[in-house]
């Protein structure tokens, strides 16, 4: 990969957003190509989802990869502060990721520690540019894997009921790795000496991302099937009006438990072990049963419904 200019600092600040812009329809009509000082580089678009805003931002980024998936730099072209789409990941972990033949969901996380550390290496060994940017601030330049997660072009659904099925096993999934790492925390958290150490873990980092992100994938999978596919089969299907009750209410029950979790992951630090476990282990509970019971009574209907191109019921469309 060669050093790319999209946040270099000669672009002036006035001319950025006009210069990602032209690059960005460049590489969507190009399959992911850029000319001029990108040509040949490596070249990703990442939509984040605005932190104060909540409207949806695209930026062309330079990016590695390794034999754990891609790895972004907010570099901001060494300038002491974070790029916007930083800030907008730590809030939202929920992206998009074009690399100009696929297009899918991912989970960012920053990387912490000796591990940011051991990222940016191999970032530098592949791209030299970065040293240069880090000697132009004092910040710690962050690293940041994008996790590939459900809905990438590689999906072999053909049906509504594939991908729900596909949505339901990443939700579980997540859910699993949630709860592995919130024991990790808190059991690295009662160690003596811990309570007051200041440095952010990367263990309290994967678990507020993964956690984050699986509260923004349930919200949207959940808003979309009560939007789009519940109403949908209840015109299909009357014999199912019952059934799509209950699941309806079996979301605003689940929603609420998510509230709950995210109120709690807004204080990670100094949250009760008990309870914050409590609160997953009713999500756990509540979820799992909501998910064996939609599959139970929905496939066999949403087997008979092929699956449209574009998102559909885990992000926030439907049939």
């Amino acid at each position: 990969m060669r050093e790319n200019s999209v946040s270099n600092a000669d672009v002036r600040n006035g001319e950025v957003a006009d210069f990602n812009q032209r690059v960005i329809s460049e590489f969507r009509a190009n399959s992911g190509e850029a000319g001029g000082p990108l040509s040949g580089t490596d070249l990703l678009l990442l939509t984040t989802v605005g932190a104060v805003s909540a409207e949806e931002h695209t930026v062309p980024l330079g990016y590695v990869s390794d034999n754990q998936g891609v790895v972004v730099v907010a570099s901001s072209g060494g300038s002491d502060h974070h790029p916007d789409w930083y800030r907008n990941l730590l809030a939202h972990p929920m992206v998009t990721v074009e690399t100009g033949t696929e297009e899918y969901a991912a989970v960012a996380v920053p990387a912490v520690g000796e591990e940011r550390d051991r990222l940016f290496r191999y970032v530098v060994q592949h791209q030299p540019g970065y040293a240069e940017y880090q000697s132009r601030t004092s910040r710690t330049i962050p690293v940041v894997r994008l996790e590939r997660s459900f809905g990438d072009d590689s999906s072999s659904s053909a049906t509504v009921a594939d991908k729900l099925v596909e949505v339901h096993t990443w939700l579980r999934g997540q859910l699993d790795r949630v709860r592995v790492e919130a024991e990790a925390y808190f059991t690295r958290r009662s160690e003596p000496g811990e309570a007051e150490s200041a440095p952010v873990s990367g263990v309290e980092i994967q678990i507020r991302q993964h956690c984050l992100a699986f509260c923004e994938a349930l919200h949207s999978h959940h808003s979309g099937e009560d939007s789009r596919m519940i109403p949908d089969l209840r015109r299909m299907h009357p014999h199912l009006g019952e059934t799509l009750d209950r699941l309806q209410e079996e979301h605003r029950s689940v929603a609420h438990i998510q509230r709950e979790l995210e109120r709690l992951l807004a204080d990670i630090t100094t949250v009760a072990p008990e309870t914050f476990r409590a609160e997953l282990g009713r999500m756990d509970t509540e979820l799992r049963a909501h998910l064996r019971y939609e599959e139970t009574s929905l496939l066999p209907a949403l087997a008979e419904i092929p699956l449209p191109s574009g998102p559909v019921a885990g992000g926030g469309e439907a049939p």
